[in-house]
């Protein structure tokens, strides 16, 4: 059966864990030599596409980078017809959509994996990333610690908050009304055994936090809304008197790009807690296990 990725929970806890491990291998095997991978991009991209086509060659593979207008999903063709044509040439497609429908369809007729490279539903890739900089700094472990998410309840809050749940990971949310993560995802979290809460301020959700997130205020689409979220967010920004209540050491994350003076101060984002970089860099090694994994690296998937 093709397994395919379209959130982070359609990983088991030891899949999630076997990911990881296969993620710290620098020196991978080439296993997709001689075959493609498909990245799609109806949503532009800095992170996702050089993490992508990196991790593709260095497993021996070639990327093909598609932007949307190219093949015109809804348009030109349907979802299910550029999956199929694009199965008879790749092991693999990743697609950056608008529409989370968009990459479900997809997967429904594909024979090959179909992998989400950021949905308006969620961000598995960049979860991935946001585990693995968490364990690098945790010696490795990651089960009972907790973290904080301060900001909108989005697609990247709800893939952490899922794989924290699948790794034994805490978490304390923080959102304005009106834009906190929706209850079907924290029962979903709930349901993988995961410790979910939602606190009613910033100050509360960091408090003792191993490490606090953030993203931006204003996502790709959401420019109308700009002037009414800057002011509904505004006490959201995570600032050195808000990091100061975290646990000693805490850790700050955040998945870029990053509105400095908005979501985060310069002092914090450029400070010793600040963990940023590393994390992006993660998406590289991240997106290589998920691909060892699915294609039979060692103690991958056969």
């Amino acid at each position: 059966m093709t397994r395919h990725l379209l959130d982070i929970d359609d990983l088991g806890p030891s899949e999630l864990a076997t990911v990881l491990d296969l993620a710290a291998d620098d020196h991978p095997p080439h296993v997709l030599a001689g075959r493609g991978v498909a990245l799609l991009f109806q949503k532009p991209s800095a992170r996702t596409r050089n993490s992508s086509e990196l991790a593709v060659f260095q497993l021996g593979g070639h990327p093909v980078t598609i932007r949307g207008d190219e093949v015109g999903i809804g348009a030109r063709e349907t979802a299910e017809d550029v999956a199929r044509t694009l199965a008879q040439y790749h092991c693999a497609v990743g697609a950056r959509v608008l529409d989370h429908k968009v990459l479900e369809r997809m997967a429904a007729v594909s024979a090959v994996p179909v992998i989400n490279l950021l949905s308006d539903r969620s961000h598995p890739m960049q979860a991935l990333a946001d585990v693995l900089t968490l364990r690098d700094h945790w010696g490795g472990k990651l089960e009972g610690h907790r973290v904080a998410w301060v900001g909108d309840g989005n697609n990247v809050a709800r893939s952490l908050v899922l794989a924290c749940a699948l790794a034994g990971v805490e978490v304390a949310l923080a959102s304005p009304p009106g834009h906190r993560l929706d209850a079907e995802a924290l029962n979903a979290a709930v349901a993988l055994g995961g410790t979910v809460a939602q606190a009613g301020s910033p100050q509360e959700a960091v408090e003792g936090a191993d490490a606090v997130f953030t993203d931006v205020w204003v996502s790709m689409g959401q420019e109308a809304e700009a002037a009414a979220r800057l002011g509904t967010f505004r006490p959201y920004q995570v600032g050195a008197p808000l990091m100061a209540l975290a646990a000693p050491g805490a850790l700050f994350l955040h998945c870029l790009p990053a509105r400095r003076g908005e979501e985060v101060t310069d002092e914090v984002i450029d400070g010793p807690a600040s963990v940023v970089w590393e994390q992006a860099g993660n998406r590289l090694r991240s997106m290589r296990g998920l691909l060892l994994w699915m294609f039979g690296g060692p103690a991958g998937r056969s």
